[in-house]
């Protein structure tokens, strides 16, 4: 078995910023201060001046936001009790939707990466098949960003983290990049059958070492360069995402062969730097 080259798991890239998305409307992180400041001080105006906006922004932002996410501001008239604002139920449900989301960006943002480097063998649409060390693989290249840009902001990831660098041509230099939580190991002994699943990307190889988490783990595999006529390539370092749980089930130790799979669709293409 070869030794590991320097490309395999790295930190993962910036997964992009929170932000929902209802109605083309965007709801980020200041959208999210100026509710809790709403919250905290009982009126717009007190709010504003919080943040160091005019209360006409202010205002004008509300409106906007309720307009695509339905009454998030309660405003009381004044009257023996005072004037002021509060906010609604639907407001506190987005707060809570906007922290769940930046909780998992948080999480996914320390996501190892396997970096491959390669060079383009063909184009198909917003796919690309990529020659590797360890053979042909495919992912997403950024020469077709369309419609799903929205979902993807939605979800906290910006166009830019689906596919980075814009479109590729044949015969580019690109870079591989497969995020850990994105490959699926197998025992080896019951390999997937292509037909069976749409992952485009496959390979075998032998666990190296696991390093244990309370809950997630994450599995360090090496794979054995494919025979490209002659060239030297040095064996690679995938890294997956499993649950404790299902390396129990699996059974997995240091040099047990297993197959990996992932989706072309989870995986970046990006134009190497000179």
């Amino acid at each position: 078995m070869g030794e590991p080259t320097d490309s395999g798991p790295a930190p993962a890239a910036g997964r992009g910023r929170a932000a929902l998305i209802e109605d083309g409307v965007e709801f980020d992180g200041r959208d999210a201060a100026l509710l809790r400041a709403v919250d905290a001080a009982g009126s717009v105006a007190g709010a504003a001046s919080e943040l160091g906006r005019s209360r006409a922004r202010a205002l004008t932002r509300i409106e906007t936001l309720e307009d695509a996410y339905g009454t998030l501001v309660e405003r009381r008239r004044g009257g023996e009790g005072g004037g002021g604002s509060r906010l609604a139920a639907s407001a506190r449900d987005l707060l809570d939707r906007y922290d769940r989301l930046q909780a998992v960006l948080a999480a996914t943002a320390s996501v190892p990466e396997t970096v491959l480097d390669g060079t383009v063998a063909a184009v198909d649409g917003e796919l690309a098949v990529v020659d590797t060390p360890v053979g042909e693989l495919s992912g997403l290249h950024g020469g077709t960003v369309d419609d799903e840009d929205a979902d993807d902001r939605a979800d906290g990831r910006d166009a830019d983290d689906r596919a980075d660098g814009g479109a590729v041509a044949v015969g580019d230099a690109v870079q591989v990049r497969i995020g850990a939580d994105a490959v699926t190991v197998n025992d080896a002994a019951n390999a997937v059958d292509p037909d069976a699943t749409s992952a485009r990307n496959r390979l075998a190889g032998r666990v190296s070492r696991i390093d244990s988490g309370e809950t997630v783990s994450t599995v360090r595999i090496v794979v054995e360069p494919v025979d490209r006529g002659g060239t030297d390539d040095a064996a690679v370092e995938v890294a997956a995402l499993i649950t404790a749980e299902s390396i129990d089930r699996l059974g997995l130790a240091p040099g047990d062969p297993v197959s990996l799979r992932w989706k072309a669709t989870a995986t970046r293409l990006v134009a190497q730097v000179e």
